[in-house]
């Protein structure tokens, strides 16, 4: 198996302290730098801060060139009535 499918993580669920659970979280980009790019999580239960990640301008290059690109749709021809 190949190491590159596991070089990004993101969280699906975290510990909230409020909720005293394990709760299923969003993702929310809070801060764009030059070199790397903030995000932090938030509760959906109750929508406080449980955690952050920091992505680096080098894995985002990386993330873009591994995924496989979708082919674009065409926008449906239009008729022209007389």
């Amino acid at each position: 198996m190949s190491q590159q499918q596991f070089e990004n993580f993101t969280a699906s669920s975290l510990y909230c302290e409020k909720c005293k659970a394990a709760m299923p979280v969003r993702e929310r980009l809070l801060l764009i730098l030059p070199e790397k790019e903030i995000y932090d999580y938030l509760c959906t239960g109750c929508a406080s801060s449980v955690g952050q990640r920091e992505v680096t301008a080098g894995e985002k290059m990386m993330a873009q060139a591994m995924s496989p690109r979708r082919p674009r749709r065409r926008a449906p021809a239009q008729r022209i009535q007389f």
